[in-house]
């Protein structure tokens, strides 16, 4: 089995933590040494050796500090930001050339906050084993908790492995309205899509020949381009992989996780993720709180930070800038960093 980490995005809903040069896959949470990247590493080293990270140009010394144990031919680096599916594409051409076609390949996010480790291992070994006997495609969802309006949704069809319980995938559904959501919910045979996949490389390529003729020709380009791989990279349009090919394999299957899962998107998710004290709130740094409640404060600066009288918010001091908003609020978060991060371009 090959594991292929996708590390890449900036995660602005998570400013001023999160930036385009420390995206959300390079934060430490709960205190502890290790990042987000660093634990879905370790994760990922369960299931194999052959591990590979996709990351963007932009913070790759920083991907590679964290990981400094894997050789340099592991990390695969994007030029430019050109969309999931061209990044999976690019991954695909250069693995070609080094590894073995008919070896399965599990695609895996960097920023994801798991804590079954054995569930994520058990899940993946029963996706890649249906996928290698299949030649298919495997997706691997997770059953909703909530009515989730920010993820897309796969719907399970029939029946296919009894024995892994994987299904057919019957359709896909893109971040419903809160009504559709509470529906999705009852109706129980819905998972939220995750975004991991697994096949081979040789899978991959019949598939993208047989539904996505224009990603198999920027796959063919790109094995051809030799030393001008970064410019014929650069040349493709942003797509994304969900849009690209997934949605139009049709004989998609899907394993529902047997672990617990967590895409830390806001800081509300985030606070979710970290230990809280007895009050809801997770305290980092050089911080004084009276009569605070369900909140989230951290101190990146040596000067005391007081905080008095909230509840429901987000308190964060950083080099990068001060936020302090109700915590969820993640979309308007979100678009002030965009503002920001324009405003420091155009300087």
């Amino acid at each position: 089995m090959i594991v292929v980490i996708i590390a890449g995005g900036a995660g602005t809903r998570l400013w001023p933590l999160s930036t385009s040069e420390f995206p959300k896959h390079l934060l430490s949470i709960n205190g502890d040494d290790k990042s987000i990247l660093r634990h879905t590493y370790e994760r990922a080293k369960q299931l194999t050796d052959k591990i590979y990270v996709a990351s963007d140009k932009s913070h790759i010394s920083k991907v590679k500090a964290q990981l400094s144990e894997l050789g340099k031919q592991h990390f695969l680096v994007e030029p430019g930001r050109r969309g999931t599916a061209n990044s999976i594409v690019a991954v695909l051409a250069k693995l070609s050339s080094v590894e073995d076609l008919d070896e399965p390949i599990a695609f895996i996010h960097a920023d994801h906050f798991i804590r079954d480790v054995n569930g994520f291992v058990h899940s993946f070994e029963a996706a890649v084993n249906v996928s290698a006997i299949e030649h298919k495609i495997v997706l691997v969802g997770v059953e909703p908790s909530y009515p989730a309006t920010g993820f897309g949704y796969i719907e399970k069809g029939a029946l296919w492995d009894k024995e892994h319980f994987i299904y057919r995938v019957a359709s896909f559904s893109e971040k419903p309205d809160f009504s559709t959501a509470k529906d999705y919910l009852k109706k129980g045979n819905y998972l939220w899509n995750c975004g991991y996949f697994i096949g081979s490389l040789n899978t991959f390529i019949y598939k993208m020949k047989k539904y996505a003729p224009k990603l198999f020709s920027s796959y063919t380009n790109l094995c051809q381009s030799g030393k001008n791989f970064d410019k014929t990279y650069l040349r493709l349009e942003s797509e994304a992989i969900d849009y690209a090919l997934i949605e139009k394999v049709e004989d998609l299957l899907v394993l529902p996780a047997g672990f617990d899962w967590m895409d830390i998107g806001s800081y509300t998710d985030l606070l979710k993720a970290v230990v809280s004290d007895e009050n809801g709130n997770f305290v980092n740094g050089n911080v004084l709180t009276s009569e605070v409640n369900n909140s989230y404060i951290d101190n990146k600066d040596a000067k005391p930070l007081a905080v008095i009288g909230i509840d429901n918010c987000v308190v964060v001091n950083t080099k990068d800038g001060i936020l302090v908003a109700r915590k969820d609020l993640s979309q308007k978060i979100g678009d002030i960093a965009k503002i920001i991060a324009s405003r420091e371009e155009s300087k």
